[in-house]
């Protein structure tokens, strides 16, 4: 009996089935252009150090086959490498998984987000989606589609140089805030000297043992010494006489007069053996309640709240005194212990104190910081502009003054100018260990935080240095564009001068904002206040504009050619003769 055998037919068939399981998937491939993607923005951006990722496609109808399954990975190629994003799976009506359905009859869409962490590198890049298509044990890769080119990087342009700030004792101004602009140091300082003669009640005459005490001997040393030193300046001699609040008020008013007449006689006197040439002026008090209250507010007379009420419930002198003295035990005391002070003659000589020239104190700091106080010392430093001068100086304010934490701190904003914010880091911590609540020395901390990247401990120490100066708000400014807060930024830099004003504004979309505050930048030599017009040029079609103002930002930094070739910025122009003669 013959034998049949059903091998080839078994074979045949088994390989029918396999081309025809494959058929949709190759149908698909061969008409993959038919799958249609739009990114946004079309030319990808990157903020806050990310590059955000939008596609939408659409899957037309008939097209997405039952039992395929589609893997979509945008990947973003540049120059040395790429970086795959997170994909997106598609299946079609029969395929048993839980990914997005696409119907093969109605077709489809999806929408996809996903962020990579920005490098320079993706500048100049290529946006293009992988798919690899699955049916069954088949596997089919499609022909890779381009989204989108290159990244536009203008936030990472910003400007990093946040301001350290100057350490000085500074004062509150009119508006209760430091003011950083208020130094401790005065070439004038302004001095006086007050000494009083006393009177014997309802007397007039200058005893001896009043000419003869201290206090007088030194007024008279002090007027002399005004008058010859050099290095003071007499402003001012003034004579107050005044008599008790206690007796009939022509009385006192007479009183008083008669002892402005002797104090004067007698000052004259003594200006006149001492060869002093000045004027001086003269005024008296005929009843002291001034000088009274504060006498009663320091002593220790045991109605002494009562009378202070008495004196802030009448004004009138009679009516005051009357009350006073009906405190028959309380008066006792007031008339030993109060009164008898209340009945002099004040003398007030007022000098104005001249400090060391600009030229000794500068001379001083490079030979002898010994022989200058700590304001002198750190004011010699803002007398040069040299920056290794500048830090000598703060170093010898370092040694000589170790417990001052101006010192440290100015050392470490010099350091920061230098462009050694880690050397100056340690300086600063060794500040605030003197000084833990200075704004000034928060703001420089956080100077080196921004400078390190650690943005959060920035913003913190920022927010200490609250009232510390504009400084602050630019280091700020500088922040918020880092961080992709483009508005905020625009709030901080409020009207100053900053190329990142400008910067910030275009960030918002405010070109002609920008463009006024760029042109009102006062940074001499900035460059990136030209290249940054140049963006603006490129965003409002301004050719002119652009041209002229990188053509100036390269000739001030060649370095520039590179930054703008690769540019997306300017990627219209990329192919224009001036352009690439400007970069080459």
């Amino acid at each position: 009996m013959r034998r049949i055998t059903f091998k080839p037919l078994a074979i045949f068939v088994l390989m029918a089935v396999f081309f025809s399981s494959c058929a949709s998937l190759q149908k698909m491939k061969k008409n993959e252009n038919l799958l249609s993607f739009k990114t946004t923005p079309e030319i990808l951006e990157t903020h806050a150090g990310k590059v955000d990722v939008a596609v939408d496609g659409k899957i037309p109808t008939k097209y997405f086959a039952k039992k395929v399954t589609l893997v979509a990975t945008p990947v973003l190629k540049y120059e040395g490498g790429e970086k795959a994003l997170e994909p997106v799976t598609l299946q079609g009506e029969k395929v048993k998984a839980n990914n997005k359905v696409i119907s093969y009859t109605n077709g489809g869409s999806f929408a996809y987000k996903d962020q990579v962490a920005y490098i320079d590198a993706m500048r100049l890049s290529n946006l293009e989606l992988r798919i690899t298509g699955t049916q069954g044990k088949k596997t089919v890769d499609f022909t890779p589609i381009k989204l989108a080119q290159g990244v536009i990087a203008t936030p990472t342009l910003v400007v990093n140089y946040p301001m350290p700030i100057i350490g000085v004792q500074r004062e509150k101004n009119t508006t209760g805030k430091y003011d950083p602009n208020i130094d401790a140091f005065q070439r004038i300082i302004g001095d006086e000297y007050t000494a009083d003669i006393k009177y014997l009640i309802n007397k007039a005459e200058i005893r001896k043992t009043e000419l003869t005490k201290d206090e007088i001997a030194k007024l008279n040393e002090y007027n002399k010494s005004a008058a010859k030193d050099p290095n003071k300046k007499l402003k001012s001699i003034e004579v107050s006489s005044y008599a008790s609040p206690d007796g009939a008020l022509d009385l006192n008013t007479k009183l008083a007069q008669k002892r402005q007449d002797a104090s004067s006689k007698f000052l004259t006197q003594e200006l006149k053996k001492d060869e002093v040439e000045a004027q001086f002026k003269t005024k008296f008090t005929a009843e002291d309640w001034e000088g009274f209250q504060a006498l009663m507010a320091k002593s220790n007379i045991q109605d002494k709240e009562l009378i202070l009420r008495v004196l802030s419930m009448y004004t009138d002198p009679e009516v005051r005194e009357r009350e006073i003295k009906n405190l028959s035990s309380a008066f006792t005391a007031v008339a030993a212990q109060i009164l008898p002070e209340l009945r002099r003659s004040k003398f007030t000589t007022s000098i104005d104190l001249i400090g060391k020239s600009d030229e000794e104190i500068a001379k001083l700091a490079d030979s002898d910081p010994s022989k200058l106080n700590p304001a002198e010392l750190l004011y010699a430093a803002t007398l040069t502009k040299d920056l290794n001068k500048q830090l000598a100086i703060y170093n010898s304010a370092m040694k000589q003054f170790p417990k001052d934490w101006r010192g440290f701190n100015n050392a470490g904003m010099v350091l920061v100018k230098q462009g050694k914010a880690a050397d100056a880091k340690p300086l600063f911590e060794q500040a605030e260990k003197m000084n833990n609540n200075e704004p000034i020395i928060k703001n420089n901390l956080g100077v080196c935080a921004l400078k390190e990247g650690d943005l959060a401990k920035a913003e913190t120490l920022f927010g200490a240095a609250s009232g510390a100066g504009d400084a602050v708000n630019n280091n700020l400014g500088i922040l918020c564009i880092i961080k992709g807060d483009y508005t905020k930024a625009v709030k901080y830099f409020g009207d100053s001068d900053s190329p990142n004003t400008g910067l910030a504004k275009i960030l918002t979309g405010d070109n002609n904002g920008a463009l006024k505050s760029l042109e009102n930048c006062t940074w001499q030599g900035c460059y990136m206040k030209e290249y940054f017009k140049g963006v603006v040029g490129a965003r409002t079609a301004k050719e002119n504009l652009m041209y002229e103002s990188l053509e100036k930002a390269i000739k001030m930094n060649p370095d520039l050619k590179k930054t703008a070739a690769t540019d997306m910025e300017f990627v219209k122009y990329f192919n224009e003769a001036r352009f690439k003669e400007m970069v080459k």
